[in-house]
């Protein structure tokens, strides 16, 4: 339970009497890393929840439906601050004391493991990560332009590109039996479509017919999506091994040197899309 007097609107305030403790010392070593964590996704929420937040602090706990997924933060929130009131709290020793109040002491200290347990923990899909302070799911121990020195907190996990077809199955079926995708048939979403999925790709089948859905080099567009392939070689063979039609074959590494593109093939898809496949030059 809380016993600090704590500003009614202004979470910084908060953060900063939080900081303040923490530099004093006394605390648990991931304590300034959690107020970080913390801070960053506080930073993310939108005015309204934030103050929801700060109401959960100040003990409202009948808050609406419409923040019930973020409630894991507002008590991660409340937690630190208890924490830091109990640090403060151990920090004045008195210069005698009674048996009874040994053992409260001890107690509070043995508590003080409790908080600490969750320091740091994965919240809401994010974790934290030492060298870039806050990571969005899927993004952890990924080297990426986004992730680079500021830890800042990355919101746009991943992406997929939309195909419209004119007939969604015919072409999930080719993508499952011939390139190896897993499909999801989402009927209950405000765009019914197909997700198909394989490794890092994502690509979301949708229903059209006219202009729209017809491959993109009609208008002048070489190929409908590029795929980053670190090993091409591998994937032309198992696509040609499923009777893929190549339009455009794998050069071998001697030729490649000679080219002012990336080492690529190019298969077509059912709808006649052309996809490329180019070699990606990053660490994986």
């Amino acid at each position: 339970m809380l016993e600090k007097e704590y500003p009614a609107h202004d979470i910084n305030a908060v953060f900063d009497m939080l900081q303040s403790t923490i530099e004093a010392g006394g605390t648990d070593e991931k304590a300034q890393d959690e107020l970080l964590f913390l801070n960053h996704l506080f930073a993310a929420l939108p005015p309204e929840a934030v103050e929801y937040g700060m109401m959960f602090l100040h003990g409202e706990k009948n808050l609406p439906e419409s923040v019930s997924e973020i409630v894991p933060l507002f008590i991660r929130f409340a937690s630190l601050a208890e924490y830091c009131e109990k640090v403060d709290r151990l920090r004045a020793i008195p210069s005698n004391m009674t048996t009874h109040e040994i053992l409260d002491r001890k107690a509070l200290m043995d508590s003080l493991e409790d908080h600490e347990k969750a320091f740091c923990k994965p919240l809401l899909g994010y974790q934290f990560n030492s060298r870039t302070q806050v990571t969005a799911p899927d993004c952890s121990g990924k080297k990426d332009e986004e992730e680079e020195g500021n830890g800042r907190l990355l919101l746009m996990n991943n992406q997929a590109a939309v195909f419209v077809c004119p007939d969604p199955y015919k072409t999930s079926i080719f993508y499952e039996t011939k390139l190896g995708f897993k499909a999801a048939h989402l009927d209950d979403e405000a765009m019914p479509h197909i997700r198909l999925t394989r490794d890092n790709i994502a690509v979301i089948l949708v229903k059209g017919s006219g202009d729209i859905a017809r491959p993109l080099r009609k208008f002048g567009i070489k190929y409908d999506m590029y795929i980053y392939c670190s090993e091409p070689y591998l994937l032309q063979n198992e696509l040609t091994g499923s009777d893929v039609k190549i339009i455009e074959q794998l050069p071998d590494a001697h030729e490649a040197k000679q080219m002012k593109v990336n080492r690529q093939f190019v298969f077509e898809d059912c709808d006649g899309r052309h996809i490329c496949v180019s070699q990606s030059l990053e660490k994986q």
